[in-house]
């Protein structure tokens, strides 16, 4: 410690803390301790305070950026996740449990989307792309691109939707035999049905038989619409005359699910059995598929 006759112009003692700190050098005027002692407390204080408050703000805008930074990373959602469900309304979970006939529509194509968008779970997707075609039939008739104009499908759902509903298509096209024996029009709509209600344009197709009336082959002989100038016999028998068929049954579909024939098509019918006859390859009948209707030429005397 240094000694205090060092300095011997500063005269201050400790007995007195309330006595004045002398500078007898100086010009300047004498200062209580007290004094000194409050304008410390003063400054103090007030650096507590300044910096309460700044911390305060500086936490309020750390949780303003924070709530910011959410927002711009987590999109509002205006349903729940399928995980935030209770385990018994979740689809997967009801099909182990219940089985899939148990499942809604909307339940199984959930299942078949996978996941979600940013704003809609499984479910919600499910219901708005079934919303957005109809239902079911309208979703078993759109085309890949029109698929990934619903929001939040996309390339790759838009194709695994289209591949599983192909291939209910031809589930349902199967038949036990592995030729098919026709011997009614309702057996023709059995076979076609689930194919050809949900095309866009009307397509004409021939069945090719054998003497047992067993199905050869199926051929498509034309898409757009069916004009009798430009539906050649020559193009409906071509097939038939190369697979040595015996008989033949022309279907064609009607876009508007009305089966109901035209002048049209009863023009063409007749033309095609006349050149059936000629040439030896019967034409049993001509089958106008509508919307799970049908229409049999033969039935309604057209030849």
């Amino acid at each position: 410690m240094p000694d205090n006759s060092s300095y011997p112009d500063s005269v201050f003692d400790p007995a007195d803390p309330d006595a004045a700190l002398v500078c007898p050098v100086s010009s300047v005027p004498a200062v209580p301790a007290a004094e000194v002692r409050d304008l410390a407390d003063t400054l103090v204080e007030s650096c507590v305070a300044t910096n309460g408050r700044g911390g305060r703000n500086a936490g309020r805008r750390k949780v303003e950026h924070d709530a910011d930074a959410r927002d711009k990373t987590e999109p509002t959602r205006y349903d729940i996740t399928i995980k935030e469900r209770p385990t018994d309304e979740r689809p997967r979970e009801r099909l182990v449990r219940n089985g899939a006939d148990a499942l809604s529509v909307t339940e199984l194509m959930a299942i078949q989307l996978r996941i979600g968008s940013h704003e809609k779970s499984a479910l919600g997707l499910a219901g708005e792309l079934l919303h957005a075609f109809g239902g079911l039939r309208g979703l078993a008739g759109a085309t890949r691109e029109e698929l990934t104009r619903v929001k939040g499908i996309g390339e790759v759902k838009a194709i695994e939707i289209c591949a599983a509903i192909e291939l209910g298509r031809r589930l349902s096209a199967l038949s036990s035999d592995e030729k098919p024996c026709i011997r009614s029009p309702q057996d023709v709509s059995n076979l076609l049905m689930a194919e050809m209600r949900d095309l866009k344009k009307e397509h004409l197709r021939s069945l090719l038989l054998d003497t047992k009336n067993r199905v050869i082959k199926t051929c498509t002989v034309s898409i757009g619409i069916l004009d009798s100038s430009l539906v050649h016999p020559r193009e409906v028998f071509k097939d038939a005359i190369i697979a040595s068929a015996a008989a033949i049954i022309v279907v064609h579909n009607h876009p508007s699910g009305d089966p109901s024939p035209s002048a049209e098509d009863r023009r063409i019918t007749q033309r095609l059995h006349e050149c059936g006859q000629l040439l030896g390859i019967e034409l049993l009948d001509h089958i106008i598929l509508g919307d799970n209707r049908f229409v049999s030429l033969k039935e309604r005397g057209v030849f």
